[in-house]
């Protein structure tokens, strides 16, 4: 749940000024070690079931739900430290289509990022999303074809498919690589750190963390567990 003392109107602007960028004062010298951040992400809230729209094969049988697979989080520092774009080239991502739903549930890419959707089951789908970070609708298509979408604008991509209305995913755009993915127990690692003192921010289905403050020494490991209520 949204802590009471941040209006939840004001998440969504918050998180897009984190996502395109504050630079830091913090100097990256050429010489020092970086460091690394790594903890657990502690979500105190059960991760949600959808109810999968049923087929005429199934009518008028007991609803059948599953999992959104939303077990992993988004760990960022709010703020990157000068020069973090000196070695940043874009990539190549996957978001499949199988067994109804999205696969990941959850990306984290850097802007420039063109991500592709194949289709890997014998169904039609129709993805989309009309996020303002990236608006886009890719028209149906079936089994073993694929289309893709460059994402250049940092901020948050809901991602949906017009067929089935049980199938959402979320894109996270960030215009610096100081991000990383919790696993499914929700350990997370971030490395490659310059030495200073940065805010991290965890993300979870729509819902953050406080931001903490964290230093960080050259060549040593900072250990930092993250609650999301």
């Amino acid at each position: 749940m949204v802590s009471s003392a941040v209006p939840a109107a004001l998440l969504v602007p918050a998180l897009l000024a984190i996502l395109c960028l504050a630079v830091a004062p913090v100097q990256i010298r050429g010489a020092a070690a970086t460091g690394t951040i790594r903890g657990r992400v502690d979500v105190r809230r059960p991760a949600p079931l959808m109810e999968r729209r049923p087929t005429v094969s199934n009518l008028g049988a007991a609803a059948r739900l599953m999992s959104t697979g939303s077990m992993r989080s988004v760990v960022y520092l709010e703020t990157a430290p000068r020069g973090a774009f000196e070695q940043y080239e874009p990539a190549h991502a996957i978001m499949d289509q199988r067994n109804e739903t999205f696969a990941p549930h959850v990306l984290a890419i850097t802007t420039g990022t063109i991500v592709d959707f194949p289709n890997s089951e014998r169904i039609y789908h129709n993805v989309f999303s009309l996020s303002k970070a990236r608006t886009f609708d890719l028209g149906r298509y079936a089994v073993g074809r694929s289309k893709s979408v460059r994402f250049d604008r940092p901020g948050i991509v809901r991602v949906f498919c017009e067929i089935h209305s049980h199938m959402s995913a979320f894109i996270l755009v960030f215009s610096h690589p100081f991000y990383t993915m919790t696993d499914t127990d929700g350990r997370y690692r971030l490395d490659n750190v310059p030495p200073g003192t940065y805010t991290v921010v965890a993300w979870h289905e729509g819902d953050f963390s406080d931001p903490t403050s964290v230093t960080v020494p050259g060549g040593a490991t900072t250990e930092l567990d993250i609650p999301v209520r």
